[in-house]
């Protein structure tokens, strides 16, 4: 099979993270941007955008409060699939995998490197839930700021969401809309990667 040129290579977070690498370079906001899709107990999908923090050798890996809506049903299924997609670039990554979270030491440091109001903000939003007012969230800031001081410790309730993929798909967008898509899937997490180019 033919898979040069962009998709040339034999591990695809060695080929995403040259992706991303391109979109950093061209895409004005957020190229790290993914739409994160989760389900709820019902089975209703739920899809927002989070921010991709880390292309591990075998895993994808952003940061949330896990008492959100996307936290507790990350945590009730265990399983998430997400998409970058580069309008500058006319390239896409669509990956559904497993998921584990991140309480250790890389937790820590990407909770450290964030803003002090970024810090007091994860303390601060009990997100998810209903709020009375800007105002109130805003003295809960306050509030937090005054206990934790300026250098508050990562909250035990955020931490990282690592996604290990069973599917991940690189597509770029062609010419008459023959798109070129190729697919890397495995059943399970010890299996070799299986690779089919797909129709557009």
């Amino acid at each position: 099979m033919d898979r040069s040129g962009i998709f040339a290579g034999d591990d695809p977070f060695a080929i995403a993270r040259a992706w991303l690498a391109e979109a950093e370079a061209l895409e004005p906001n957020d190229p790290n941007a993914i739409a994160l899709a989760t389900v709820d107990a019902s089975g209703m999908p739920n899809v927002r955008m989070v921010l991709l923090k880390d292309i591990e050798p075998a895993a994808f890996v952003f940061y949330t409060n896990y008492g959100s809506a996307k936290g507790q049903e990350i945590a009730a299924s265990g399983k998430v699939a997400f998409v970058l997609h580069w309008k500058s670039l006319r390239r896409q990554i669509r990956v559904r995998g497993l998921t584990t979270r991140e309480e250790g030491a890389a937790a820590d440091a990407y909770y450290a490197s964030r803003s002090l109001k970024s810090r007091l903000g994860a303390w601060a939003s009990d997100q998810s839930k209903p709020l009375t007012s800007r105002g109130a969230l805003m003295a809960e800031v306050a509030k937090v700021t005054a206990l934790k001081g300026p250098n508050p410790p990562r909250p035990p309730f955020w931490g990282g969401i690592r996604v290990t993929p069973l599917e991940i798909e690189f597509w770029a967008d062609g010419a008459f809309r023959l798109h070129d898509r190729f697919r890397w899937q495995r059943k399970d997490l010890a299996d070799l990667w299986q690779i089919d180019r797909l129709n557009p």
